[in-house]
Parts: C-alpha cells; sequence; structure tokens
C-alpha cells in the first residue's frame, strides 16, 4: 500500500510536531504553502494563541508583481519584523511536513534577516 502525496505530508507534520512545540519563551513558526499563495504565523502552543501572521495576501505583499519564491522572501520578512516589534527573538521553525526547499526556504531566510533565531 503507497501512500499518496498529501497523507506522506501529514505523517512526516506529525513527526515535526513531535520536536517543535511553541511556548511563551520559544513560539512556533508554522508554515501552510498552498498553490499561490504561502502563510506564516508565529503560534504560542500552551496558550493556543496565534502571536503574529502574515502571508503573499497581505496588502502591502500582494501588490508587488514578484515570483512565488519573492513573494516567500517578502512574507519571511514580514512574519520576522512583526515578531521583532512583539518582543519574539527566537523560535522554532514548523516546515508542516514541506521540504525546506524553495519557497519554504525563502520564507525561512526572510525571517532571519529580519532578526529571528531559529
Amino acid at each position: 500500500m503507497s501512500l499518496s502525496k498529501v497523507e506522506k505530508r501529514k505523517k512526516i507534520k506529525k513527526r515535526i510536531r513531535q520536536h517543535v512545540y511553541g511556548s511563551e519563551s520559544r513560539p512556533r513558526l508554522s508554515v501552510f504553502r498552498s498553490n499561490k499563495e504561502i502563510y506564516a504565523q508565529i503560534v504560542d502552543d500552551v496558550n493556543g494563541k496565534t502571536l503574529a501572521a502574515a502571508s503573499s495576501r497581505d496588502k502591502d505583499i500582494a501588490d508587488s508583481t514578484k515570483t512565488k519564491i519573492e513573494l516567500s522572501k517578502l512574507v519571511g520578512i514580514s512574519i520576522g519584523s512583526k515578531a521583532v516589534k512583539a518582543g519574539i527573538e527566537k523560535i522554532g521553525f514548523d516546515r508542516s511536513g514541506y521540504l525546506y526547499h524553495g519557497r519554504v526556504k525563502s520564507l525561512a531566510e526572510g525571517a532571519r534577516e529580519a532578526g529571528l533565531k531559529f
């Protein structure tokens, strides 16, 4: 029995979440990637709260006509700057079962440029 692409991703995501858990001192940066857009949010799992969020659908980012990888970097910079304003410096990176390549990698690099450490 072979697993579908979605089932494989869910299995990997479950394995990642066993290690990456967001607390107040070190929240989790969660990434969701659809075919067109990319979304990122910083989550405190202990209290069940989203501390900051950014996506490629935000007005300041969506206006620019760039490639998806360039948009992902802008989303990373945006979420990083929002986190730094909220007093968050260290995070755990939750790639949600996606490979650390392409758009997910560029989002992470943008967040690091904005001042986040993970």
